[in-house]
């Protein structure tokens, strides 16, 4: 029987599920021919059968790693639901706890092991797992392994022990969302050989990105509230950049709505524990976080996602925006930019006491996001580009770019006071925030140029905005370079830029 019918057998009879989702079959299909494998898929997108399949095909020990406790007993219950054998090892379980699971693998046909990485550095470990018939290692939220990623572990950077204790079993890493660089950085660490790579499913259509320049925090504000109040029903993430400011949106929200709470690493596990079931259970709907909330965070209706101040790179950004409408109906996706966003991202950069490349991966990754704010083409094109996924689009129906009128369009509340903020001198390459074209040459120089930008974009397989934003496409168009030095004083072109874009950019633009 040919392994997509077998694997296909195993799909129904121990799953119930007629069909694959998208990607996992290929997937599943290089797992069980042996082959090391590196998978991308959304949070939703049926990641966990990539390695649970494969445990009932090859018939043996599947061990899994996995950041979180809670995430391992909720899928060690649904398998046991259906069946099939798995249990999970973890630090406050009694003795006798970790026996049945030990007496269950030995009397099992195939088993799935769910492990902390933390216990794989565990003396006892090695020993052990030598004398084991493993067929898989799988390391979910494998982007961890990265220190160039946004979520980087330290007890995740040791878990090439699992290469050296069985180099002859193969190794899944799956992660929700990494760039090509960080999945070049998840194989190197994780000593994979000649992994397949399985880009998957960034593409959310039912989200509807919108990103709004805001002059201070007064029109940030507006912008919350207002939304807020649009949002009658479903769940509401706000994500904020300090602990501080969490509080104080949450503070200023319970003041005209209900329902409203603050979560971020600085609260005791108890309380951060209580506000997670209160938000499961719907005791609070409007939830203003830090980036601590964020793994295994899996509520089906979150209708709105607020970043009240940019993240620190897009990868962040995709991770945080991908919690709206996991039950896919609309939802929107809101990020709320000022100037000092950027500061506040850089000095998180500079207080880092990281080696040289990671850094400068950190300030790439800032300078990305930046350009992504000042816009480009379509919102959900860039992202597929950035992300290299298998599929991708020219335009969306469905982000601030490609539909600046649409329905879920969020305005801000009229009630809220925006004080004028306080006038600075200007640099002679800043424009302003309300860019227009000064006359009908501009114009047709910014029709030339958007085309240029597209079709250099597509060449170079990279998103619009990483050629140059919307706000350097505007400057460009009004100003008219003539040569590099000229060029230098468009807005977004330093040194770099001007080097590596200055000539072919200049002879576009003759005769326009």
């Amino acid at each position: 029987m040919a392994i997509t019918t077998q694997l296909i057998n195993h799909l129904k009879n121990s799953f119930g599920l007629e069909s694959f989702r998208k990607g996992q079959l290929p997937i599943i299909e290089s797992v069980v021919n042996g082959n090391d494998t590196m998978a991308v898929m959304p949070t939703g997108g049926g990641k966990s059968l990539c390695y649970q399949l494969p445990a009932q095909h090859l018939n043996g020990l599947v061990i899994v790693i996995s950041p979180l406790i809670a995430l391992m007993k909720d899928q060690v219950d649904q398998l046991n639901k259906i069946g099939l054998n798995a249990g999970c090892l973890y630090s406050g379980q009694s003795r006798d706890e970790k026996k049945v699971i030990f007496q269950q693998m030995k009397e099992a046909d195939s088993y799935i092991l769910y492990l902390s990485p933390e216990r794989v550095q565990n003396p006892g470990f090695a020993k052990w797992i030598v004398s084991q018939d493993v067929k898989l290692f799988a390391i979910d939220e494998a982007h961890c392994v990265s220190q160039w990623g946004p979520d980087f572990r330290e007890d995740y950077n040791k878990l090439r022990l699992l290469r050296e204790l069985k180099p002859e079993v193969p190794i899944l890493a799956l992660t929700a969302t990494a760039t090509p660089e960080v999945l070049k950085d998840i194989s190197r660490q994780l000593t994979l050989k000649d992994p397949e790579n399985h880009v998957y499913g960034f593409y959310r259509p039912n989200l509807y990105y919108q990103v709004e320049v805001c002059e201070n925090e007064d029109e940030k504000r507006a912008f919350i509230h207002g939304a807020v109040r649009n949002t009658k029903e479903g769940r509401i993430l706000i994500y904020c950049g300090t602990r501080r400011k969490s509080e104080e949106i949450a503070a200023e929200l319970s003041e005209r709505f209900e329902k409203v709470s603050y979560y971020h690493a600085g609260l005791d596990a108890n309380t951060r524990r209580s506000v997670q079931e209160k938000m499961a259970n719907g005791e609070i709907r409007i939830l203003a976080a830090t980036n601590a909330f964020g793994m295994g965070i899996d509520y089906p209706d979150v209708r709105l996602v607020i970043h009240f101040q940019m993240p620190a790179n897009i990868e962040s950004f995709y991770q945080e925006m991908g919690r709206a409408g996991r039950d896919t109906k609309p939802a929107c996706c809101l990020m709320l930019y000022a100037k000092k966003d950027k500061g506040l991202q850089s000095f998180f950069i500079q207080q880092s006491n990281a080696e040289t490349a990671v850094l400068n991966r950190r300030w790439n990754g800032l300078d990305a996001i930046t350009k992504f704010v000042e816009g480009g083409e379509c919102r959900h094109a860039g992202i597929l580009t950035y992300f290299r996924d298998t599929d991708r689009i020219e335009s969306c129906g469905h982000c601030d770019v490609c539909a600046p009128n649409a329905e879920l369009k969020q305005t801000p509340d009229p009630s809220i006071e925006i004080r004028p903020t306080r006038q600075v001198k200007k640099k002679s390459k800043t424009v302003p925030k309300d860019l227009i074209l000064k006359d009908s040459d501009a114009q047709k120089r910014h029709d030339h140029l958007k085309e240029w930008r597209k079709a250099f974009a597509k060449k170079n397989d990279i998103p619009a905005f990483m050629v140059f934003s919307n706000k350097t496409l505007i400057d460009l168009s009004n100003k008219n370079p003539q040569d590099l030095d000229e060029l230098q004083e468009v807005y977004g072109f330093g040194p770099a830029k001007v080097d590596g874009l200055g000539d072919q950019l200049l002879e576009s633009l003759k005769g326009v």
